[in-house]
């Protein structure tokens, strides 16, 4: 029963922690108001996280460790299925950005607050998040790279690395939302269209990163 009671307050803790940084970034978060909204005390985070900075890194390695396991589901079962051969490209895009987008998309992921937090953390300057971010998809990072390899034969390994960072640079930018974009630049969008709605945005995502991928080689330097 201890021990039940035990998980239940750090579950109740990243829940409190998690919806907090969303709305406000871990920087404008107070630990006194983690505690206040959860109900608990300091003491208590402290025996459960140690620390602020090891509270957010497991908010952060909860969420990243669901996207990855189910993008390496996913992986597994394409690759199971093809039989030694060559996956799609756009099944490898797919498996990877598209996971992201479909689970903030699911209620039952905490999706009001999943796209919020990546949003706030994926352009955080701080080591220890960025440390977090290579551990936690070096293995995942390793076997899309592989499989695209493997997919794009005839591409150089070196082009479709930069593909691949100019893939997340531009899903980093489609889970900030328009809000930027319209302020700077006057652009009106009919909200008919629901522009952030994620589970509308995952087929613009698509079209767009795969033409990317499969866009000519651009020529050779000096030519």
């Amino acid at each position: 029963m201890q021990e039940s009671k035990t998980s239940g307050t750090r579950e109740s803790i990243l829940d409190t922690a998690e919806a907090l940084f969303a709305q406000q970034g871990h920087d404008g978060t107070s630990m006194r108001q983690i505690t206040t909204a959860a109900g608990v005390n300091l003491a208590s985070i402290n025996y459960h996280f140690g620390s602020k900075e090891s509270l957010v890194q497991a908010v952060l390695k909860r969420r990243l460790a669901i996207v990855n396991r189910e993008r390496l589901r996913l992986l597994d079962e394409l690759e199971a299925q093809a039989g030694g051969k060559p996956l799609k490209p756009s099944q490898i895009v797919d498996a990877f950005f598209g996971t992201l987008l479909r689970l903030a998309a699911d209620p039952n992921q905490a999706g009001s607050t999943f796209l919020p937090l990546l949003e706030r953390t994926m352009t955080d300057p701080s080591d220890f998040i960025r440390a977090l971010f290579a551990e936690e998809y070096a293995d995942v990072l390793d076997r899309y790279r592989n499989a695209l390899f493997a997919a794009l034969p005839d591409v150089p390994r070196a082009e479709i690395m930069w593909r691949f960072q100019f893939m997340l640079g531009a899903t980093s930018y489609a889970i900030f939302g328009t809000d930027l974009l319209r302020s700077v630049t006057g652009w009106t969008v009919d909200e008919a269209e629901q522009p952030d709605n994620p589970a509308l945005l995952l087929p613009r995502l698509m079209s767009f990163l795969l033409g990317g991928l499969r866009a000519p080689l651009p020529p050779a330097p000096g030519n």
